[in-house]
């Protein structure tokens, strides 16, 4: 299957960066290197790309790609939360702009064997890094019922997850739950039918959560996005699309954090934090996709982008 991906907000995020011919640019989700060869085609021979990704077909993909356009640029098997490592074993102190496209690959999503999808069957599994041990077959198997229902709560915000879990966990005890068809089945029973005939699946929430515990894509995201903003250049830029509110609430929150002088509690008459501003927020709202962007591609409409600046 070919590694297609429509990159979001294509145009929105080279402004965002404000890339410099000669600068030194990250993309911390590498994917089908949408981004990045856009990136790398704004660079001339003393500017350079440093891309990161997880998945390693991802990675074997977009190497062929960015080849086509210049050798300007290296690739990174590892994960963007270890930017800053990832950097100084580069020889690299600081850069000119970061990206971040948090959401889950087209290739990844239609690629059924990989089991991101609720639409097609596949194997569980949902590692973005397929050398990992845990997948969503470890989740979905060998969790307890507690910690399930508290994963498809949180990391899903599903309304059912305590009835999801519960079918889960009653399930299992007869075979394991191997593919992605049989957990499908077990979201839609504990649905009302007024609420499944309502049209659009139910199963969205659930397979979010476990993929984002399958992946660890929240664990230690916000002290990663301001490890990250400590490599820019004064006047470098922090690009990050967002797809769903968990994510989205942490990046708005720690943007807005880093651009205080002060995060003292407001009762505080005397300014006891000494926290100093380290960025300037571009885009006090959020940016969203065009209209036209939105009917050529519908995984564009729950996509968020915030920006901000090194100061």
């Amino acid at each position: 299957m070919e590694f297609n991906h429509q990159p979001v907000m294509l145009n929105e995020c080279l402004d965002g960066l404000n890339i410099k011919a000669n600068g030194i640019y990250v993309d911390g989700t590498l994917g089908g290197a949408g981004h990045s060869c856009k990136i790398l085609e704004k660079l001339n021979e003393k500017g350079k790309l440093v891309a990161i990704d997880k998945d390693q077909e991802a990675i074997d993909v977009s190497t062929q790609r960015l080849n086509k356009i210049s050798n300007n640029f290296v690739i990174m098997h590892d994960d963007f939360k270890n930017m800053p490592n990832i950097l100084k074993s580069l020889g690299i102190s600081n850069v000119d702009g970061i990206l971040l496209d948090l959401g889950v690959s087209s290739y990844q999503l239609d690629n059924y064997e990989r089991g991101f999808s609720y639409i097609g069957n596949g194997l569980l599994d949902m590692r973005m890094d397929k050398s990992q041990k845990l997948s969503a077959y470890e989740v979905v198997n060998e969790y307890s019922y507690e910690k399930l229902a508290k994963i498809i709560f949180e990391y899903g915000e599903e309304n059912f997850s305590r009835k999801i879990a519960k079918n889960i966990v009653q399930a299992r005890e007869n075979k394991k739950i191997e593919t992605t068809d049989e957990l499908v089945d077990l979201i839609e029973k504990a649905y009302p039918s007024k609420i499944k005939n309502k049209g659009g699946s139910v199963c969205k929430k659930t397979f979010q959560a476990i993929r984002i515990e399958v992946n660890g894509e929240l664990n230690k995201l916000k002290e990663s996005i301001e490890s990250m903003a400590d490599c820019l250049k004064v006047g470098g830029r922090f690009c990050i699309i967002t797809f769903h509110s968990l994510e989205d609430r942490i990046v708005k929150n720690i943007f807005k954090e880093m651009s205080m002088n002060c995060i003292c509690p407001p009762e505080a008459l005397i300014c006891q934090c000494n926290h100093k501003a380290k960025v300037k927020i571009i885009n006090k709202k959020p940016i969203l996709a065009s209209n036209e962007e939105l009917e050529k591609n519908k995984r564009s409409r729950s996509a968020k982008l915030r920006i901000v600046e090194r100061i």
